[in-house]
């Protein structure tokens, strides 16, 4: 069972875990120790999450998400296979809060008058500016 937070809870049930070798060093190990972990989440079955929370997951991390619906997360930064097991409970636990947080809403706001105003200047600066620029022939 991974603990989220004190409301959301995933069971062992709903995650699959694969093993097989990793890269990079490990010296003789590399060969034939499955140290890599391999993460299987399926979003659309899990009912221990929120939909609305699972939908945002979907939408952010679409990369992550495979054909079927679930969230495939890998790990092979250690030699051992606890440690990466580990990272992508880690690494799933991140996600899920992230998709927590809400976005702040933007207050509209008008400029205001002085502002309004300064940008106008501004304009009339550079249009003039450029006016300088212009040879004129009186023909």
């Amino acid at each position: 069972m991974i603990t989220i937070n004190s409301s959301i809870t995933i069971p062992n049930e709903e995650i699959e875990l694969t093993f097989s070798r990793s890269q990079g060093p490990g010296g003789q190990n590399v060969n034939k120790v499955n140290s890599k972990v391999t993460l299987h989440w399926d979003l659309a079955a899990s009912q221990s999450v929120p939909q609305r929370i699972r939908q945002r997951i979907r939408s952010k991390h679409a990369g992550r998400v495979n054909k079927e619906g679930k969230l495939v997360l890998s790990s092979q930064k250690s030699r051992e296979q606890h440690k990466n097991r580990a990272d992508c409970y880690q690494k799933l636990r991140a996600i899920i809060i992230e998709s927590l947080q809400t976005r702040k809403r933007r207050r509209r706001t008008k400029p205001t008058k002085a502002s309004r105003q300064r940008r106008l200047d501004q304009k009339k600066r550079r249009s003039q500016i450029k006016a300088g620029r212009q040879s004129r022939f009186d023909y």
